[in-house]
């Protein structure tokens, strides 16, 4: 099977290639004087002139449009991957302040369980009872 990545633009391509040379051999073999068919091939050239320019004119709008689309895509897919990382990183925030403050909340919990433990060392030392541990 064919290739068919080429797409319309080489068959346009093909289609204007032929035409020319179609257009220049008919002026070529049509019973004209020189001076007529100089200006017969001349009309052609810039009639291919002005068709090619105009085709030129439409492919850049076409491509300023789809660059316009492209770039407003571009800056939605920006916006969405900014604002789930500003997601993550708000729940990432979250995640550390719980535990942090589990964390907080256990080193309290042990500094005052060995207070404690402490104290009733020294009480146990003043009564002359030692305590088991």
């Amino acid at each position: 099977m064919g290739d068919n990545n080429d797409g319309g633009a080489s068959k346009l391509a093909y289609l204007l290639i032929g035409g020319g040379i179609g257009a220049i051999l008919a002026l070529l073999f049509a019973p004209k004087s020189g001076r007529e068919l100089r200006g017969d091939i001349a009309d052609a050239t810039r009639k291919g002139i002005d068709y090619s320019r105009e085709q030129g004119r439409m492919i850049g709008d076409l491509a300023g449009d789809y660059y316009e689309r492209g770039r407003g895509k571009a800056g939605e897919l920006v916006d969405v991957g900014r604002e789930r990382v500003s997601n993550i990183v708000e729940h990432g925030r979250d995640v550390v302040t719980t535990k942090r403050d589990a964390v907080s909340a256990a080193i309290e919990a042990g500094k005052q369980a060995y207070q404690e433990t402490k104290r009733k060392g020294r009480a146990a030392g003043e009564d002359g009872t030692e305590s088991e541990a």
